[in-house]
């Protein structure tokens, strides 16, 4: 297969950095648990990963080339590497915002790495819409290992226990980074000869084209929608359904798992239907979920869930906007990527992650603030507001695209 080594790269540093990027929603439960941190001062957590997020995309993306995509994702592992050993060590609210920041900041190199990449190593639309799909596919699953796997730490005999997860991401890291490091990419992107400063400006005059504003308010509040809910699911299952901390944890996972069932079906879908439709269809069906599925959240019984079998409906159905979400970001991303030159899609990739993380960061911290004053039943309804942003957004893009295809 063609570009294999660089492929395989892909999806190994996707899924590790996916783990530990979207651990927020367990840090911000195990710090209310653990260090007793409030949830005003846990949704702190989300800035600390992604204004990191923010500052580094919005610098590196136009000149990361000139550095070189392999050496920027093991420069990335060797970091979080770090970072992991710290938090083992640390063990304090304040290593849990030095995690994030030091996730953070690698996570832009890799986001922008990868997503240039894909450019490269496709050879058309509907290739690079494919392989984006699997990518965000990829780093579903990694989300998922994290809610699984992480949750079987957990020891109410020893509050430390958690903390051994560090330990055993810092083995994988270790194993990814020598995988990269021995994998062939047999790729000559185009290098640019222009200054630092040159490159800077022909960033920004991407922000000249109405398609690139679209495409940033479509990234920004669709990360918002996404990241709060993310963030927070295992909050809301805990404090508004009664689920034991190990319980709640684990039944966030169900959102993961919806996610990556349907980038993974978007993968296949997009070879035969419009990718405007599947995010549309996405989007309306995500809206009427929320309108159907959070009245059932109302007046839970306040008993002790411990076990599957007492588990409320809402706990099950909730989730599954992640199936109807999921399409969305990985479509749009490509369908604008594909609509410009290839040695663009590194600034504009760094565009995407930039405004990407702002709005994470956005949605986490409303959704923290306004947990306690609406309630956990009634706090999601705000992802309405943004949804109906984005519908505006997509409309948008989708004749923007056409005129410039």
């Amino acid at each position: 297969m063609k570009n294999l080594g660089i492929k395989i790269s892909l999806f190994l540093i996707y899924f590790v950095f996916a783990a530990l990027l979207n651990s927020v929603g367990i840090l911000v439960e195990r710090s209310q648990e653990v260090y007793g941190v409030l949830k005003a001062d846990a949704a702190i957590l989300e800035p600390f990963k992604d204004l990191s997020i923010a500052l580094v995309s919005f610098i590196i993306g136009s000149f990361l080339p000139k550095i070189g995509y392999k050496k920027g994702m093991l420069l990335s592992l060797a970091f979080v590497f770090m970072g992991c050993l710290g938090m083992y060590v640390g063990n304090s609210f304040w290593a849990v915002k030095i995690l994030f920041a030091s996730v953070g900041m690698s996570f832009a190199v890799v986001k922008v790495s990868v997503y240039a990449l894909i450019g490269y190593v496709t050879d058309s639309k509907k290739g690079h819409s494919q392989l984006m799909s699997l990518v965000e596919t990829v780093f579903m699953l990694g989300i998922i290992f994290m809610y699984l796997i992480f949750p079987l730490f957990f020891d109410k005999h020893n509050e430390n226990a958690w903390l051994r997860g560090y330990l055993l991401m810092a083995v994988i890291i270790a194993i990814s980074f020598f995988i990269i490091l021995f994998s062939k990419f047999n790729l000559k992107a185009t290098q640019s000869n222009k200054s630092v400063k040159e490159d800077f400006t022909a960033m920004f005059t991407l922000f000249l084209s109405p398609l690139i504003w679209t495409f940033a308010i479509f990234a920004f509040f669709y990360v918002m929608t996404e990241q709060g809910i993310m963030t927070w699911l295992p909050t809301f299952n805990k404090e508004t359904l009664h689920l034991s901390p190990k319980l709640a944890t684990q039944m966030a996972v169900i959102l993961m798992i919806s996610y990556a069932v349907g980038r993974f079906f978007t993968s296949i879908l997009v070879k035969k239907i419009k990718w405007i439709y599947i995010a549309l269809a996405g989007l309306l069906l995500a809206a009427t979920l929320v309108l159907i599925v959070l009245p059932m959240a109302t007046n839970i019984s306040n008993i002790e869930v411990n076990t599957m079998a007492d588990l409320p409906l809402v706990s099950f159905l909730f989730p599954m906007i992640g199936l109807f979400l999921a399409p969305l970001y990985p479509l749009v991303s490509s369908t604008v990527l594909s609509a410009v030159d290839k040695e663009q899609h590194s600034p504009l990739a760094g565009i995407l992650v930039f405004f990407s993380a702002i709005g994470g960061t956005s949605g986490s911290l409303i959704i923290g603030f306004m947990f306690d004053k609406f309630g956990g039943n009634k706090v999601f309804y705000l992802s309405l507001i943004p949804m109906a942003i984005i519908l505006i957004t997509l409309f948008r893009l989708h004749k923007m695209v056409k005129v410039a295809s």
